[in-house]
């Protein structure tokens, strides 16, 4: 029987011997490389936290000490080690376990961390609640290199410092983010590394000293002095000790004995301390530790790999046509928060180097950075997923809008974003981005109009938004050459006599295939491609509406304050009379994990779903027992 098989909670893990151990991680490491073969998911990242993640596990009286993960997608042996080893091969799937952390899934998730830099706060305020409450348990936050950049992970160690309350704070260094991680915060990491020894030169001194005979309160002052001219030798400014955290490490994270000794050590400091711990991405599989970037996510092992199976993806339309437009005009810059890959921009980073920026993991900086490129003529491209532009949104109104700056922000990841799941779907880009001033919002229903919309973008003098979904695109025919759409205005895709349907970006396609097929059975309908969602195309929308009549709106976006919204408000406000609606979108309600086709057929937003809902709406009666959906 293997080791792993008799761990089924961490209680059991706590039973084993320091000795056995490393035979635990390797298997751990082997069943973690056969999930991610089955379900996909994130590889390196979880691969580089085998050790630490039993180490952890074995230290800490789980789920009595409260482990806080930064980023929940590296918590496969977690989850393994907490008693959901059995059903790992539904990770990911609709109904199945969540490739991030859940608290509805297991007490030892404590929080359901999907974006970068809260472990710290949140383990703090944990760590406040455990001593106003007098108890007396640990509180540990694992957090990596890259998310330590951002500005939040250091406005909870400011308050930590000045609080001193008891709290550990692990530093999981494997110089990577979502790509390898970028700034001088990666640089004093590395600095720290080539000045590994310090700690124990200045416990050997300590010990001479304290051996002589007759030392006294000077003698010591003088080892004070002694510490502090180590210190700023091979720990240059020494940022968290500064800040109040007692330092530990660089140590080996693939190293059980040195990971429990300095886990043992944390534990007996009154007061916050920082676990500088090293890994390697991709730990135990050649091909991860070689190119973790590539093995960062990754789908099920299908098919042969890399073989083109699908139509380019909007990311990848989106990259290819930002190049083109910056290689014809200097004035563009491209920006993105530690995504170049991710959002497309590699090629750019990679031919215009100067005009390229990586902010690392930090979208407040990465918006008003835009802002000043723009205040002095520059035509600043913000490259962002919709879910993570949400961190930025004061930024968006105090640094651009209320200014009016021409910032072009391009939103991959808008709308369903398949098996990453809540914390990572686009659904509320339309509310809170239409609700600004001055800021001009599209959405393109195909790849090719993505091109057309990012072109027009840059003729313009207001801040941009476009937000596209993930994944691969229609497949349709490609313009050659970039031409720009009218701003503001719509598109009729199909005139009907029976009723009328805008939709907006992903969803304008399956609505207009839900009207060819209402259509065979004699309901007539017209289709119209939103394009723009702010400002609204209100004279088209005034002419179909002028005698009254029903509309329906169909979007990939939460309904509250979405494109719907925006048809209804523009109703009312020009006083149309005799309008019936029907607004189809995604209900108030938590979306969870699962592939963007299995969400949008559970959520009536294929092309099926789309069909009954508007045969339900436009044409009277009641929809038969066997149209109905669950």
């Amino acid at each position: 029987m293997s080791l792993l098989d008799q761990v089924h909670s961490p209680r059991d893990l706590r039973k084993l011997k320091a000795s056995e151990l490393p035979k635990l991680a390797q298997e751990l490491r082997e069943e973690v490389l056969q999930v991610v073969a089955k379900t996909g998911g994130y590889l390196a990242s979880n691969l580089g936290v085998i050790e630490l993640t039993v180490a952890l596990h074995y230290a800490f009286d789980t789920p009595n000490d409260r482990l806080v993960w930064d980023v929940g997608h590296q918590t496969y042996a977690h989850k393994i080690l907490t008693g959901r080893r059995d059903r790992m091969a539904t990770m990911r799937s609709y109904g199945g376990l969540s490739g991030f952390l859940s608290r509805q899934e297991s007490e030892y998730d404590v929080t359901e961390a999907g974006h970068a830099s809260t472990s710290i706060s949140e383990a703090l305020g944990l760590a406040i609640a455990r001593d106003l409450k007098g108890e007396k348990h640990h509180v540990v936050a694992v957090i990596g290199d890259g998310a330590v950049t951002a500005g939040m992970a250091f406005e909870a160690m400011n308050q930590a410092g000045h609080l001193g309350k008891r709290l550990i704070v692990v530093l999981n260094d494997n110089s990577m983010a979502i790509t390898p991680s970028v700034g001088a915060m990666t640089r004093y990491l590395k600095e720290i590394m080539a000045g590994r020894h310090y700690a124990k030169l200045k416990d050997d001194i300590r010990r001479v000293i304290q051996k002589l005979p007759g030392v006294g309160e000077q003698m010591l002052e003088v080892v004070k002095g002694i510490e502090e001219g180590l210190r700023q030798t091979f720990t240059p400014g020494s940022l968290f000790e500064e800040l109040g955290f007692r330092f530990l490490g660089p140590i080996n994270g693939h190293a059980f004995p040195a990971l429990l000794a300095a886990l043992k050590e944390a534990q007996g400091i009154d007061g916050p301390v920082l676990l500088h711990v090293v890994t390697q991405a991709g730990k135990g599989y050649r091909p991860a530790e070689d190119s973790p970037a590539e093995f960062r996510g990754t789908t099920p092992a299908e098919g042969p790999r890399g073989e083109p199976q699908e139509p380019p993806t909007y990311t990848e339309i989106f990259g290819r046509t930002a190049l083109r437009l910056a290689e014809r005009d200097s004035r563009i810059v491209a920006i993105t928060a530690a995504m170049p890959e991710g959002t497309g921009l590699a090629a750019f980073a990679e031919k215009l180097p100067k005009r390229f920026l990586n902010t690392g993991i930090a979208e407040q900086h990465t918006v008003a950075l835009a802002a000043g490129l723009a205040l002095d003529g520059l035509r600043p491209l913000v490259a962002v997923y919709s879910s993570f532009l949400q961190r930025g949104f004061d930024q968006i109104f105090h640094d651009v809008c209320l200014m009016d700056l021409p910032v072009v922000f391009a939103l991959d990841r808008s709308g369903l974003v398949d098996a990453d799941g809540a914390s990572q779907h686009g659904l509320l880009d339309f509310t809170y981005l239409r609700a600004l001033p001055n800021m001009v919002v599209a959405a393109p229903m195909d790849e090719n109009e993505l091109a057309a919309m990012l072109t027009t973008a840059f003729e313009l003098t207001h801040p941009v938004a476009i937000r596209y979904p993930a994944g691969p695109g229609f497949g349709v025919k490609l313009d050659r050459d970039l031409h720009t759409l009218p701003p503001g205005k719509a598109e009729v895709l199909r005139r009907g006599k029976d009723g009328l349907v805008w939709a907006a970006g992903v969803t304008v396609r399956p609505a207009l295939a839900a009207a060819e097929r209402l259509a065979q059975g004699g309901l007539e309908l017209t289709v119209v491609n939103a394009r723009f969602i702010k400002p609204l195309d209100r004279d088209l929308l005034a002419s179909q509406l002028a005698s009254g009549g029903k509309v329906a709106t169909v979007e990939e976006h939460g309904l509250a304050g979405g494109f719907g919204g925006a048809v209804l408000e523009a109703v009312s406000e020009m006083g149309l009379e005799g309008v019936e609606t029907l607004c189809l979108g995604i209900p108030d309600r938590v979306v969870p994990h699962g592939s963007q086709r299995v969400l949008r057929r559970a959520l009536g937003l294929d092309a099926e779903g789309i069909y009954f809902r508007l045969r339900q709406f436009f044409a009277s009666g009641a929809l038969p027992a066997s149209g109905r959906r669950a």
